[in-house]
């Protein structure tokens, strides 16, 4: 089955196209979750959602962003914590901390994300931003940095609290960017570790029960019910699923993670290595400018979606000199009137006044 593409160019000549999609149908299963999200991790596409944008208290998979914000505060993994007595007897989950004593940066993020421990979001916290207020403000500018609109955090262990709430969506948002994160994800994928006198397992059994799963992180508290942040990978492709207040979170998520293995493969739109356009050059020894994606553009599709790519330029026309790597405009690609993805378009050679030989963004361009 083969897709039509229309493609906007502003004076440009288009040299891609792109593939064919094919995938089993299958209906969306039912599931126990308030809220819940189905996510492709390389694109950020929601599969599948229910109730996704409600403000909810999200329990201790709030210890995501406490751990993402920790590992880009600049601190070592090996730098020694000496732990204050503010950072101890916190209630619920535990790893009983005592005052005084030092532990590694690494073994509380092992703590934190594998037995979730309250006082180890403490000492991370106060640890990494000075003090615990500090770092939760911080944590809150990252969430305005990942776009998380509806989300507001305050406090680093995801303990019942006025004005701590995040939703379905925005936690999937927050996955995507802790994935990304190598330390993070390797962390969160753990079943087990011995670290010092402590081992810590993971509270997540989907590393167990689930093939492919790749993390993240549990949450209980009675007011918020069971929250489940994951991932999962097969066959070249990433999904997160995020489950808030859901009694039975195992089987939600297993079965969401099976419709959209069945539903849905990852396609490629463009990649860096493909010249999309060229424009149309002056005062340079190439008569035209190849033109291509910054990136490359994965996308989660099904049997029977169409995808539409405009290139939308900047220029008719470019006048030499300009640099190799250039913006030009951007490739947007659409289903029906929603956009999917955007990636910036570049100039694949440099164009110079003395007419010499360009010099190339991608070695396989030849001379032309």
């Amino acid at each position: 089955m083969k897709r039509l593409f229309s493609m906007i160019l502003a004076g440009a000549v288009c040299l891609s196209a792109l593939p064919a999609v094919r995938a089993a149908g299958r209906t969306a299963p039912g599931i126990s979750a308030a809220s819940a999200v189905l996510m492709d991790a390389a694109s950020g596409r929601v599969l599948y959602e229910k109730d996704s944008h409600t403000h909810r208290l999200i329990a201790s998979i709030t210890k995501l962003m406490t751990a993402l914000v920790a590992l880009e505060s600049g601190h070592a993994l090996d730098e020694t914590v000496t732990v204050a007595p503010e950072w101890t007897g916190a209630e619920g989950s535990s790893l009983y901390l005592r005052p005084g004593e030092e532990i590694t940066l690494e073994a509380l993020l092992y703590g934190l994300l594998l037995r979730s421990g309250n006082d180890a979001a403490l000492a991370v916290a106060g640890n990494c931003g000075g003090t615990v207020e500090r770092f939760v403000a911080e944590m809150n500018e990252k969430a305005r940095e990942l776009d998380m609109k509806d989300s507001r955090f305050a406090n680093p262990s995801g303990l019942n609290a006025d004005g701590h709430y995040s939703s379905a969506y925005d936690m999937a948002l927050l996955a995507r960017a802790c994935l990304e994160n190598e330390t993070l994800a390797k962390i969160a994928a753990t079943k087990s570790i011995t670290l010092g006198t402590r081992t810590f397992t993971n509270h997540n059994k989907l590393l167990w029960r689930y093939e492919g799963c790749i993390g993240l992180k549990t949450g209980f508290t009675e007011k918020a019910g069971r929250t489940l942040v994951s991932a999962a990978e097969r066959d070249g492709m990433t999904l997160i699923c995020v489950t808030l207040n859901a009694p039975n979170d195992w089987q939600d998520h297993a079965s969401l993670f099976d419709y959209g293995f069945a539903n849905y493969q990852p396609e490629r739109l463009t990649c860096e290595e493909e010249v999309l356009c060229r424009l149309p050059a002056d005062g340079s020894l190439l008569s035209f400018c190849p033109v291509a994606a910054e990136r490359t553009v994965s996308l989660c599709l099904t049997s029977g979606e169409t995808v539409r790519q405009e290139l939308a330029l900047d220029f008719a026309a470019l006048t030499a000199p300009v640099p190799l790597g250039t913006r030009v405009g951007e490739a947007v690609f659409y289903m029906e009137n929603e956009v999917l993805a955007r990636v910036p378009l570049v100039t694949a050679s440099e164009l110079r006044h003395d007419l010499a030989p360009e010099r190339k963004l991608f070695p396989w361009l030849s001379a032309r």
